[in-house]
């Protein structure tokens, strides 16, 4: 008999299934239990005499292969499939589960979040963990897909690079044979490289940076979605950029909608609304909330979200000291740079980029770096590099934001942050 997948199976059919143990309810006359497997749970019923005396045999997540007939049912175990059960005309263990190192079934004791991580490879068979990372690799398939419609070509990027993407001294620092080399705070000057000789580029790209804070909102270890595309200002980009997060969040609302009902998640597609730094400082100066000169602080962050809820607002003209080194000056004092804030949090930071290398020289003196060090990206805008643009966005902030949890580990499959490099 073929296998067949709990999602699929029909009333009255005979079936073969396979999974793993998630629930068991031993009654005086009548055995349960539920079997998990990639496509969702169902209740199966064990009325057989000799069937009931191995029941004792199943633990918690052991793998099983069960045949019997799918019945109607009306059914109230939560995440189980609500109008079908098997009854079980024979079931064999085919791999038996130990005692757990952490609660899977999610009606039992919530285990510590640390040990949760410890153990990932088992937190993840719970429903609703699995539900956020379905979720996240529809993001990731939502993105090439728009990215292609788009006309871009998607590239990879090498990981260690010979001198700082951005500045600062946030670098991972390795050994490179007999040189020093740094793991890539960003592809920032790869993927204009490209732009500047095939027009529009892509990638899902991991970047490290060795920031000392342990906050809920930072990683060390990060995937990006990174756009850069020739031809272009920063109003541009900014419009692609909320184009693809509409773009996402509608093929999630298609995709997942079993997954945001698991979560309990109410997605909406955001609206889009442009200000500049100044509109948005004089904004928090009335709502009495702190801005720097030359950033926005997490309060202000949060009151746009709380101010324009469900839209992406993009706020341009930045201060120049704001913004990196590859970012285009708007006369003395601004930047052709924004950011976009979504629900509270800063999720994108892009803008029209250096193309002139005179300019490009002073901007990297001015952050204090050195140009001989830049000198093979310097030397790529002198053979016919057009004006253009980009941004990068957090594959895991984009997938917090849209599902509303606090911590940022939650999004993240085996988080690297400053206390963790197991497992």
């Amino acid at each position: 008999m073929e296998r067949k997948y709990i999602s699929d199976i029909k009333s009255g059919e005979n079936v073969l299934l396979k999974g793993w143990v998630y629930e068991l309810r031993d009654l005086a006359k009548l055995k349960f239990f539920l079997l998990r497997d990639s496509s969702g749970i169902i209740q199966c019923i064990v009325k057989d005499k000799k069937l009931m005396e191995r029941f004792p045999e199943l633990t918690l997540e052991s793998v099983v292969e069960v045949k019997g007939q799918v019945k109607k049912a009306d059914i109230k175990a939560e995440f189980a499939r609500k109008d079908a059960e098997i009854e079980v005309s024979d079931f064999e263990i085919i791999s038996v589960a130990e005692k757990l190192p952490i609660h899977i079934n999610e009606k039992t004791t919530t285990t510590e979040f640390s040990t949760r991580l410890d153990y990932r490879f088992l937190d993840i068979r719970k429903p609703k963990v699995y539900a956020i990372f379905k979720i996240e690799a529809t993001i990731m398939q939502a993105y090439r897909e728009f990215m292609i419609k788009e006309g871009a070509m998607e590239a990879v990027f090498p990981s260690v690079i010979s001198a700082s993407s951005e500045g600062g001294t946030e670098l991972f620092k390795l050994k490179y044979f007999e040189h020093n080399a740094f793991l890539s705070q960003s592809c920032q000057l790869y993927k204009q490289m490209l732009a500047c000789s095939i027009e529009k580029v892509f990638t899902i790209f991991t970047v490290w940076r060795a920031e000392k804070h342990n906050t809920l909102r930072h990683l060390n270890e990060s995937r990006q979605l990174d756009f850069e595309m020739a031809f272009a200002d920063e109003f541009d980009v900014m419009e692609i950029m909320g184009k693809c997060v509409q773009y996402i969040i509608k093929k999630v609302l298609e995709v997942n909608k079993e997954e945001l009902k698991v979560l309990e998640v109410d997605l909406k597609v955001p609206k889009m609304k442009s200000m500049t730094f100044e509109e948005v400082s004089e904004l928090m100066k009335k709502n009495k909330i702190h801005v720097e000169k030359d950033d926005l602080t997490p309060e202000a962050e949060k009151k746009i979200g709380e101010l324009y809820p469900d839209t992406i607002v993009f706020v341009h003209d930045w201060p120049l000291k704001g913004k990196p080194f590859y970012i285009m000056p708007k006369g003395n004092d601004l930047s052709r740079g924004f950011d976009a804030i979504y629900k509270g949090m800063e999720l994108t930071s892009g803008g029209q980029r250096v193309h002139i290398p005179n300019i490009l020289i002073e901007r990297l003196t001015a952050k204090g770096l050195n140009p001989k060090n830049f000198t093979a990206y310097i030397d790529s805008f002198r053979y016919g590099a057009p004006p253009h643009a980009g941004w990068g966005m957090g594959l895991e902030r984009l997938t917090m934001l849209m599902l509303g949890l606090e911590n940022i580990r939650e999004v993240v499959l085996f988080p690297r942050d400053r206390t963790r490099l197991t497992p």
